[in-house]
């Protein structure tokens, strides 16, 4: 993987010290337009369930956000949920979303 900006590094890390702080399945942020990051575990309730990028998103939407700069999951899974890429695609059609290992390193960038 290349080099990250340290802006998405900076996603890297929030995500996955979400993931950790409640050892849930994903951990996810996300930056809005105007630079604002929201961060979020993954919600697995018997009414609710949402991915990690899901919760993040929505998270920003409630505060305001129009669109998206980037998004980071950390996650174990081979590959980034197709609802977690629709989450974002729903905001904003061409933000990156790097998959990142539990260990932080980049797996992956979507597109």
């Amino acid at each position: 993987m290349p080099d990250l900006d340290p802006e998405d590094e900076k996603l890297i890390i929030l995500a996955r010290s979400t993931r950790a702080r409640i050892q849930a399945a994903e951990g996810a942020a996300v930056r809005d337009t105007d630079g604002r990051t929201y961060a979020a575990a993954t919600i697995d309730l018997p009414s609710l369930k949402l991915t990690a990028v899901q919760a993040a998103v929505a998270a920003a939407v409630s505060s305001g956000a129009e669109g998206l700069e980037a998004a980071a999951v950390v996650t174990a899974d081979p590959l980034v949920a197709g609802a977690s890429v629709q989450a974002v695609r729903d905001l904003t059609e061409h933000a990156p979303i790097l998959r990142a290992d539990p260990s932080g390193a980049v797996q992956e960038i979507v597109e």
